[in-house]
């Protein structure tokens, strides 16, 4: 159990200075609330091995389907969630559509996120 008088200040103090120069710097509140959207649809375990997958080659529906072994409906309703957030873009060929990570973000995400995970 963690004891929450250790988060508290043992005395009180106030750095104006350093709270003043921290102000200046913090982002913008809706940018934060963008951030915490990006960050609750990535928090989700069959979204991670969807993007896992995806972090290695370009797929369609019927291959993630497989290789996760899940329906395709389910696989296509994760999708639609990522690509309304721009996680990840698609494109058609033929009668397929194949998708992939939107940009190399969404892969240094997963690798940092993976670097801390496997942290010992």
């Amino acid at each position: 159990m963690i004891n929450s008088k250790n988060d508290l200040c043992q005395s009180r103090c106030f750095h104006p200075e350093l709270v003043s120069r921290v102000k200046e710097s913090v982002h913008d509140d809706a940018l934060l609330q963008d951030l915490s959207q990006l960050f609750r649809v990535l928090g989700d375990h069959t979204r991670i091995r969807i993007l896992d997958a995806l972090s290695h080659a370009e797929l369609c529906v019927c291959d993630l389907s497989a290789l996760l072994e899940m329906n395709q409906s389910a696989i296509s309703h994760q999708l639609r969630l990522l690509r309304a957030a721009k996680i990840v873009k698609s494109r058609k060929e033929g009668k397929n559509v194949y998708y992939s990570l939107d940009d190399m973000h969404i892969q240094a995400l997963m690798m940092l996120g993976l670097e801390h995970v496997m942290e010992s």
